[in-house]
């Protein structure tokens, strides 16, 4: 039987009608052990600038070309080559940089605002301390020391930690590592402090300061107690003026729709009397509001998506705290979690406080 050779290819810059391209070319074995050659276009030379970009770029694709090949070799990777192949197949609207499909399922990759915050952490804090590691060369000690001198919150160390282990168990999945050396890496994810909670005053002086479309923002906020995709996800037709009710269907993270973060956070909400007039009100004042427009259009771009919340917040929201003499660093969940303390106090079972306003971490 013939034996198949590593693959490295060969890469180069070609012309085409769109200007230049960075074209990988190989050979790949048939079945019938003859050699056939391929080729495919991993970018432009706007989008890899250098040849060291576009090689960064098919490391990935090698790992591939070659899962045929004698695995000790692919098994010195970097932790560059195997952060891009994680990109690829797990988050491949970061991969690509653009936004998932109209018609892209959940099970077909993770959710856009997940991608977005895997690939947040995977460049600005793995790549540039691992980056040119081997495989090999990352031991459990080494990333545990490092985690402590991070300045970050516990949570956020978890969270690198967590990815790292998901890097490996991917390298595990296709045969280019044979243990996952971040399982036995500690990191605590316990809160170091209290998260900031409003007293009834002091939302209701907040309120007193907001304008619409925050104002009503805030008072769903505060008072059902939805994440800040879920909040401006809203549409018309998922609020039920008749049974007082609001419909939690979807979540909206960087303009994208997806659905809400957990199958508890997809939920029939029930609205009090004040709570649906003041929607009420918002509604005969917007020039959005037929069934399927959002709740809280943007007229800027003329109801095709909603506002951005956290320019609102910056804009209006901040200001108004000073107005209203409420010195805390308060932002979207800080009324989710004040919801969730009212919850508390008024004796509400622990099961639906937390379905309602805990955070997974």
């Amino acid at each position: 039987m013939r034996r198949t050779s590593y693959q490295k290819g060969s890469l180069k810059l070609a012309d085409r009608r769109k200007g230049k391209v960075w074209e990988f070319r190989w050979r790949e074995v048939q079945i019938d052990g003859s050699t056939r050659r391929k080729n495919v276009v991993i970018g432009t030379l706007e989008d890899l600038p250098n040849e060291s970009a576009a090689q960064a770029t098919v490391d990935a694709l090698r790992l591939e070309i070659n899962r045929q090949t004698p695995q000790q070799l692919i098994r010195e990777i970097s932790m560059e080559t195997l952060v891009n192949h994680y990109c690829q197949h797990e988050l491949p609207d970061v991969f690509i940089e653009g936004k998932p499909k109209p018609n892209a399922t959940e099970e077909e990759h993770k959710s856009y605002a997940t991608q977005v915050t895997y690939g947040g952490y995977l460049r600005n804090w793995i790549l540039p301390r691992w980056r040119s590691y081997r495989l090999t060369e990352v031991k459990a000690v080494d990333v545990e020391k490092w985690l402590r001198t991070l300045v970050l919150a516990r949570g956020s160390k978890a969270k690198i930690r967590n990815i790292m282990s998901a890097l490996f168990s991917h390298a595990m999945r296709w045969e280019c590592a044979e243990k996952n050396p971040i399982s036995s890496v500690r990191q605590s994810s316990k809160r170091q402090k209290t998260p900031e909670v409003l007293t009834p005053e002091e939302v209701s002086a907040i309120l007193e300061q907001i304008s619409d479309p925050l104002r009503t923002m805030i008072e769903l906020d505060a008072f059902t107690g939805p994440r800040r995709g879920e909040l401006i996800g809203l549409r018309w037709e998922d609020l039920d003026f008749a049974t007082l009710t609001l419909h939690v269907r979807r979540s909206v993270v960087a303009m994208v729709e997806g659905k809400p973060k957990t199958e508890a956070s997809r939920r029939d909400v029930p609205l009090d009397a004040q709570l649906a007039e003041s929607l009420l009100c918002w509604r005969g004042r917007s020039v959005y509001t037929a069934p399927g427009d959002w709740v809280f259009a943007s007229p800027h771009m003329r109801g095709r998506q909603p506002y951005w919340p956290g320019t609102l917040w910056r804009y209006y929201g901040r200001p108004a705290l000073k107005r209203a003499g409420v010195n805390k660093h308060v932002s979207y969940k800080t009324f989710r979690h004040t919801f969730g303390t009212l919850l508390n106090a008024n004796g509400e079972n622990a099961k639906v406080v937390q379905e309602f306003c805990v955070t997974p971490a």
